[in-house]
């Protein structure tokens, strides 16, 4: 485990930069402003950062590219048309009194909003920013975030009892798949992946017999997701609540470890609204205008709902074809549902939980444009457990498929099929 995380770390090195997208800009100028900078600091270091970046990209382009590869640099012209650019748009909110929050005025302030309500990605971002600076801070607070998820996918699959092989395959996959290029990324997806392998871990506790730990791990989870972004922790919440329940209906049992998680899953997710209500957060009708006024740059819709409605229809339409011309993905999570459900059925349903969450935040953003599928990247989640699953049942066909009954209020449920 070790030496495959330490592999996955150094081929990171490859690129230390180039790695930052727009939101980038938003998280750092959050932690610079938690590490006790200004917003003229903040505005310039995360500039700087940005453009630099930007530079990096542009140089490797060149080089590689057959007609312009010998032509000089490109870097300091890049470098100085983005600060112009940036400092343009940030000098002149500034100017205009758009000074408040942690964040530095990239965009209007009801975008910005967006970002000041996800202090849990900044906060972690301080320790490294601060030791290591900008450029290698970002870079190593990425390795570690994607190293932490896949240790978790490890930790996962050996609750429940795979092979070592088995779970060193899946921490492998994490890395491997996008979601590993996702969470690399200096963006809140990262986190939020590995915190919800944490609360996922919690469920196998508990399938497991470890009843308290587990409860109170996808407890503890539930709660830095609502830092970390309070929609996914809406949405968990809410989707191993209704496990919990189906799977007591169909014990008819309302008693026991699952009425405990279902009940902690379930207040989570009434305490995100109840919490997200108080604290003024942006609602859903703020990030629908966000979504059908491109960030704000347009008039706010009269009538969002039948627009949006339109826009998803023809957004799921437009995602499937792309994944039949390519159907990697979609072949990837049929077999891993297939191998979670034949090697362990109750924690099946828990895996398909909370990859379910990916659909239901792409859901809620239907735009094609988004850069690499990160809004859906959480769906990556059941292949790279449920895979390792299905080569563990194959390989070592003598082992018998759990049917994961949970343990009951006093002893634990031993029963399985053959």
């Amino acid at each position: 485990m070790v030496v495959i995380a330490v592999l996955f770390a150094v081929l990171q090195l490859a690129n230390v930069t180039g790695r930052d997208t727009p939101d980038t800009k938003n998280y750092l100028a959050y932690a610079l402003s938690l590490s006790g900078a200004g917003k003229q600091e903040a505005a310039a270091r995360t500039i700087d950062y940005a453009c630099a970046s930007k530079a990096s990209i542009a140089r490797r382009n060149q080089a590689v590219d057959v007609v312009r590869f010998h032509r000089a640099s490109p870097t300091r012209r890049v470098v100085e048309e983005c600060r112009r650019e940036q400092w343009r748009g940030v000098s002149a909110r500034l100017a205009a009194g758009q000074t408040t929050g942690h964040t530095v005025p990239f965009m209007p302030p009801r975008f910005m909003r967006i970002f000041e309500v996800r202090p849990g990605y900044p906060v972690l971002l301080v320790p490294f920013i601060t030791v290591f600076g900008v450029t290698w801070g970002l870079w190593a607070a990425g390795v570690a975030v994607t190293v932490a998820g896949g240790v978790l996918v490890f930790l996962v699959l050996r609750t429940l009892r795979a092979s070592t092989g088995a779970a060193l395959t899946g921490q492998a996959l994490f890395y491997v798949l996008p979601c590993g290029t996702t969470a690399m990324r200096p963006m809140t997806e990262g986190l939020m992946m590995t915190v919800t392998l944490a609360a996922l871990w919690g469920c196998a506790l508990l399938l497991e017999g470890r009843a308290r730990a587990g409860t109170w791990l996808a407890g503890g989870a539930l709660a830095v997701l609502f830092t970390v972004k309070h929609s996914q922790a809406l949405f968990l919440g809410l989707c191993l609540a209704a496990v919990c329940a189906l799977l007591m209906a169909r014990r008819r049992r309302w008693d026991g470890p699952l009425r405990t998680l279902g009940v902690v899953a379930g207040g989570a997710a009434v305490g995100t609204v109840v919490l997200a209500g108080l604290l003024r957060y942006p609602s859903e009708s703020e990030s629908l205008q966000d979504l059908l006024t491109g960030h704000f740059a347009r008039p706010d819709r009269v009538h969002p709902w039948p627009e949006f409605l339109h826009l998803e229809t023809a957004f799921w339409i437009e995602w499937l074809r792309r994944q039949m011309w390519e159907p990697l993905f979609l072949a990837a999570v049929v077999a891993a549902g297939w191998g979670a459900l034949r090697r362990h059925r109750v924690f099946a349903l828990f895996l398909l939980a909370v990859a379910s969450t990916g659909v239901l935040n792409q859901a809620g953003h239907p735009d094609i444009n988004i850069w690499g599928d990160r809004l859906i990247v959480v769906l990556w989640l059941l292949p790279v457990v449920g895979l390792p699953l299905l080569l563990d049942t194959l390989v070592r066909p003598g082992v018998r498929a759990l049917t994961g009954t949970v343990p009951g209020p006093a002893r634990r449920d031993t029963e399985v099929a053959r």
